[in-house]
C-alpha cells in the first residue's frame, strides 16, 4: 500500500513539473526516455538470448 502512495505522489510531482515546461522540452525529453528504453529492451533481448545459448 505504502508503495502505491510513494508512485503516486511521484507520478504527480512529475506530471506537474511537465505541465510547467514548454511542450518541446516536454517531447524533447519524453524522445530521450523512449530511445533510451528501446535501447535497454534491444540490449536485453540480445543479451539473454547470447546467455541462454551458452547454456
Amino acid at each position: 500500500m505504502i508503495f502505491l502512495v510513494v508512485a503516486l505522489l511521484l507520478l504527480g510531482v512529475v506530471l506537474g513539473t511537465v505541465a510547467h515546461a514548454p511542450l518541446t522540452v516536454s517531447v524533447a525529453v519524453g524522445l530521450v526516455i523512449a530511445v533510451w528504453l528501446g535501447v535497454f529492451a534491444i540490449r536485453e533481448r540480445y543479451g539473454r538470448r547470447r546467455s541462454t545459448s551458452a547454456h
